[in-house]
């Protein structure tokens, strides 16, 4: 089971954002207690003001090599699990967040 699925500009992804991790990374794939998958990603900011929200959407942009204006927080802004839109090539965007899951 996969922590994203295909939009018809992109992606959307189940991210769990760890705030205040240590470092800015992604750590894989996590299922759930109610077996959905999601994104593990910790960043150093903490949750004061959307600064994690923004270290989340800084480190997704790097991480699949898209502008940072085309990843957005769609939800789960002032939760731990967030719904994470990036625009771009759906299967390019799926092949490398396959890439990014597996390296950890």
């Amino acid at each position: 089971m996969a922590a994203w699925s295909a939009a018809p500009d992109g992606v959307v992804i189940a991210v769990r954002l760890t705030p205040k991790g240590g470092r800015d990374s992604i750590d894989g794939i996590e299922t759930m207690s109610d077996s959905r998958a999601v994104l593990k990603a910790r960043v150093r900011a903490a949750p004061h003001e959307g600064a994690a929200n923004k270290a989340l959407t800084a480190l997704l942009a790097k991480s699949l090599a898209v502008p940072p204006r085309s990843v957005a927080i769609t939800g789960g802004a002032t939760s731990r699990i967030k719904r994470v839109h990036v625009v771009g090539d759906a299967s390019a965007l799926a092949a490398r967040l396959e890439k990014l899951a597996a390296a950890r």
